[in-house]
């Protein structure tokens, strides 16, 4: 995303008038989320300058600061290991730099997942044209797997249990840099991890072209 990203952080992307951030926001407080964990490392503390402790129609803000703790990001798992000890043993998780104005965080959904005793809950889509050979596959029985004939894309939203990030430290505190993609593939390989298709509105929003398409339409 550089040069937008040089002095702005991706979450605070503007797209149709809101910061990328604020969206996932919204949509978890018409769900009735009461508390979220914001997860900064680029640039971060002007993320907590925008939104500082939530309200004003938002759930209250806890920030998990990886770059302020460790000078840069842990990675997808590593982050997420760190702020583990700040969230509930099942827990919805968004990228911050992605479009999806009408994702239903869905309480109905978490309850189905907390009683599936799975590790996650994945949210494909459709393969965006930037990324056609996609990620993982999806099974008639909603399972998902780590290579099909027809591969979607990771939305980077899903359900979690803390039990995935089992084999790191929870909290992090030696900053410990891991991926996320290896955990779900070895998840998958277990038949732990489910999945389902998201065909709203989704979109990366990882380079300057995509962003001011996204604005032009």
């Amino acid at each position: 995303m550089r040069p937008l990203t040089d002095a702005c952080p991706k979450p605070l992307l503007v797209v149709r008038g809101k910061p990328l951030l604020q969206y996932h926001l919204e949509a978890l407080a018409r769900a009735g989320c009461e508390e979220v964990v914001v997860n900064t490392a680029w640039l971060g503390e002007q993320i907590e300058q925008r939104f500082g402790e939530g309200g004003r129609g938002w759930p209250r803000i806890v920030y998990s600061r990886e770059a302020h703790d460790f000078g840069g990001a842990l990675e997808t798992a590593g982050g997420i290991a760190r702020a583990l000890p700040l969230l509930a043993d099942v827990f919805w998780l968004a990228a911050g730099d992605v479009y999806v104005p009408d994702f239903e965080f869905s309480r109905a959904a978490m309850a189905r997942f907390a009683a599936s005793g799975k590790l996650a809950h994945l949210v494909f889509v459709p393969n965006p044209p930037q990324h056609p050979n996609g990620d993982f596959g999806l099974r008639a029985d909603g399972l998902a797997i780590s290579h099909a004939p027809q591969q979607f894309t990771y939305s980077t939203i899903g359900l979690y249990r803390k039990a995935l990030f089992a084999d790191l430290p929870s909290g992090n505190a030696s900053g410990i840099k891991a991926p996320l993609a290896p955990l779900l593939r070895s998840g998958m390989d277990n038949g732990s991890i489910t999945a389902e298709i998201y065909t709203g509105t989704w979109a990366d929003v990882g380079t300057p072209q995509r962003l001011a398409h996204l604005n032009a339409s």
